[in-house]
């Protein structure tokens, strides 16, 4: 089973994740910010995910530190339940519409994080697009991967946002997943990621 429990304790924040990469999408959210659980459920859900995070943060100061930090669990959950990341994938996409928002993804789980997020919506209730890009920064630096993000239509921060999670979600389960033509192979010609 890929499987990971993370905790992480600042001056700032105390955050806790538990994750299952060969789950169903059940997902239980606490982080303390209302929108970032929202998308969480999304991201969740569509990458079939087991997923419990839960987050005590310094709100009183503003989301920033909540949202890098989950993100930075998160992703140090991911790349602890892929291992050495013998046997996966590798790369994943996906086109996600929304309405009148379309948002594509794209991922290499490299060893090299990098983080493209070309998105453009103004603030949406309590999380607004800096915390969402700090959330994917901690999120790509501690997972190891590459991470494309760019919106190719959008009206809605909403719809604009919802459809980045969902698509995340989606072309990471992508990449996660085992090609059993490499079984065990570290996916990369190479040999190392």
């Amino acid at each position: 089973m890929r499987t990971a429990d993370i905790s992480r304790k600042t001056k700032e924040t105390s955050v806790e994740a538990a994750l299952n990469i060969d789950g169903s999408g059940i997902y239980k959210l606490n982080t303390g910010i209302g929108f970032l659980d929202h998308m969480l459920e999304l991201f969740a859900y569509n990458g079939c995910f087991d997923l419990e995070l839960r987050c005590g943060g310094d709100l009183k100061v503003d989301n920033h530190h909540s949202a890098e930090d989950c993100g930075i669990v998160l992703g140090s959950a991911f790349d602890q339940a892929l291992g050495g990341r013998g046997g996966i994938t590798r790369y994943g996409q996906c086109v996600m519409p929304m309405d009148e928002a379309l948002v594509m993804t794209a991922i290499d789980i490299s060893g090299r994080p990098w983080l493209e997020f070309n998105i453009s919506t103004p603030e949406r209730g309590a999380l607004d697009i800096e915390a969402i890009e700090e959330f994917l920064h901690g999120f790509v630096r501690s997972a190891r991967l590459a991470l494309h993000i760019n919106m190719l239509s959008g009206r809605n921060a909403h719809h604009i946002l919802e459809a980045c999670f969902k698509g995340f979600g989606r072309a990471l389960a992508a990449a996660v997943m085992t090609d059993a033509r490499r079984a065990g192979e570290v996916p990369s010609s190479k040999g190392i990621l």
